[in-house]
């Protein structure tokens, strides 16, 4: 059976507010347990990490891509302009 959902996820570190990590996930609760297990070698080093937002997507290819899109250049700047609301620039 396939996956009925898919998500791409932000999360913001609690000891350094302006490191934001983009991810995607089938499980985000789970994901969310091993970024702060430090189980993620990336997002290690900056945790704990709490959600700040997530995007529910149908589609594994598109939620991939939208994953890839906020990583950008154009796409880190939508997201802090138009997805969060609080965003805090080093």
């Amino acid at each position: 059976m396939a996956r009925l959902e898919y998500f791409v996820y932000v999360l913001r570190s609690k000891q350094y507010p302006s490191r934001l990590y983009i991810g995607f996930t089938e499980d985000i609760t789970k994901r969310i347990e091993q970024h702060n297990a430090g189980l993620i070698k990336y997002s290690k080093r900056y945790g704990p990490w709490e959600l700040e937002s997530y995007i529910s997507v149908k589609n594994k290819k598109t939620a991939l891509y939208l994953e890839r899109y906020l990583k950008s250049g154009s796409g880190f700047a939508f997201l802090k302009k138009r997805l969060l609301s609080n965003f805090i620039s080093s």
